[in-house]
């Protein structure tokens, strides 16, 4: 599949129609599907209606936009009018949303073409997609390891082609952790940029919808489309969008006027070998390319995991309680009595993971434990900032690995939660904070699995991440690199 500057030179010169791209997507999804398990619901009625309508603009000589009749896939807890969206849960199995999600509504006003709804980890509650209720997602780059989470099937399809850009969540790293795995750009942007609204909630002061790309321009083409002010979501920011196209340019600023930092707390133990020479070799080629690197400090940085996992399962604690077999979703039968149906409904609809969340953030927030625990972490949550501001008094960029390892094998680390949030251990202060970060493929270990970097930057610098991401990304070949499968 080409890139989406590339797909739209095509229809506008009408060297392709819509209808053919989009149905080259489908049977691409319908090869692999089998294989992979990208998603929980193909769309092929919708896309294909959606792409006529692209075409019937292109006849009638009217101007589309650069997402008009792009295939896209949607991660499934992102309501989708009179499409089930499930958020990979028994509990919303058979959940029809009334609505569209804002983000869905506006890719459908640019003319995108939706090929389906992706897996994920039950209520994005995980780092494998393995917590999914439906299906066990395969990585592209190897059948036998996962591709991440909790978009895990967002990224897998990206990465094998089965669509040319994806929306995902993430909470703690649920884009860029499963776009490390998976070799493509995945980007979390500021929060509050990008709309909530018909998002399925998890941790609502952690959760951002964002995009996934093969390419970084993907990237900021899909984010320009879908980020901007929303009235119908009170943490929405009103703020100018800027045209990201402009930042994606193939040099950095003049020699020096770009400044770098290396956060040095993500090196060292616990961090894979082939990983940490992977992302050191991309910092050189960034200095390469003119880029003034220093080592930046962030003490804070490695409290990020504890913080999250008292802040996060707290708020979903709250979230999931509407999910009680009385006003839609899942409900247990044969219950005698209403106490009794909650108690079935809830047992029987969620899955272990999300279970464990629910019992440790009620724990939190109880009577006698709130201030030990849920009001100290977000005191941690707090300086954490402050960390992350005085590194960006002294530099435009942070970097850093994406992941402390490439993807693992399935079932590797199921039975040790554990061992499994240790996963987002670099990318969980981001969300903490609110920052936009991006990752972006940097290396393949011994194995041949990907390798991602995080870039971080300041609130609403989206631009700067642009910027450098694409210089590094124009100086190597990482991103024409594509799975055999």
């Amino acid at each position: 599949m080409a890139s989406i500057r590339e797909l739209h030179k095509q229809l506008i010169r009408k060297e392709r129609s819509a209808v053919e791209i989009t149905k080259e997507a489908l049977e691409r999804i319908d090869s692999l599907e089998p294989k992979l398990h990208s998603f929980l619901l193909v769309t092929p009625d919708r896309a294909l209606e959606q792409a006529k309508r692209v075409d019937a603009k292109i006849a009638a000589g009217e101007e589309i936009g650069m997402l008009a009749g792009i295939p896209i896939a949607i991660k499934d807890n992102m309501c989708t009018e009179g499409i089930r969206t499930t958020c990979g849960s028994r509990m919303l199995e058979n959940y029809v949303p009334p609505y569209e999600s804002t983000v869905t509504e506006r890719l459908i006003e640019a003319g995108a073409v939706m090929v389906g709804k992706t897996n994920m980890d039950e209520f994005a509650m995980g780092s494998s997609t393995e917590n999914s209720a439906f299906q066990l997602t395969s990585n592209p780059w190897d059948l036998s390891r996962i591709p991440g989470g909790s978009s895990g099937g967002s990224a897998a399809a990206v990465s094998s082609g089965e669509c040319i850009v994806a929306l995902g969540s993430d909470t703690g790293g649920s884009i860029r952790q499963p776009a490390s795995f998976c070799g493509v750009v995945g980007m979390k942007p500021t929060y509050g940029l990008v709309s909530r609204y018909g998002l399925v909630a998890y941790a609502s002061s952690l959760d951002q919808i964002g995009p996934f790309g093969r390419t970084v321009e993907d990237a900021a083409i899909l984010l320009k489309h879908i980020a901007g002010y929303d009235p119908k979501d009170s943490t929405s920011l009103k703020v100018t969008i800027p045209d990201y196209m402009k930042f994606v340019k193939p040099n950095l600023k003049p020699k020096g006027q770009r400044r770098i930092g290396i956060i040095k707390e993500t090196f060292g133990e616990g961090l894979d070998g082939g990983v940490e020479k992977a992302v050191t070799k991309a910092i050189e080629v960034l200095q390469e390319l003119g880029a003034e690197i220093q080592v930046v400090s962030c003490p804070r940085f490695r409290y990020g995991l504890p913080t999250y996992y008292i802040i996060a399962p707290s708020e979903a604690s709250a979230n999931l309680a509407r999910y009680d077999g009385v006003k839609y979703g899942f409900r247990a039968e044969d219950s005698e009595s209403l106490i009794e149906m909650y108690g079935k409904t809830r047992a029987q609809g969620f899955g272990a993971e999300v279970k464990r969340r629910i019992a440790i953030g009620t724990y939190a927030l109880s009577a006698g434990y709130y201030d030990a625990y849920y009001l100290k972490a977000q005191k941690v949550r707090t300086l954490i900032k402050e960390d992350f501001e005085r590194a960006f008094a002294q530099v435009d960029i942070l970097v850093c690995p994406t992941a402390p390892s490439t993807a693992f094998k399935a079932g590797e680390k199921t039975a040790d939660p554990l061992s499994m949030y240790l996963s987002d251990l670099m990318t969980i202060p981001v969300n903490l904070g609110g920052l936009p970060a991006l990752s972006i493929p940097c290396g393949f270990d011994d194995q041949g699995l990907p390798i991602g970097m995080q870039m971080i930057a300041n609130v609403l610098r989206e631009d700067l991440l642009f910027e450098v991401a694409y210089a590094y990304e124009q100086a190597t070949d990482w991103h024409n690199r594509k799975p055999q499968i």
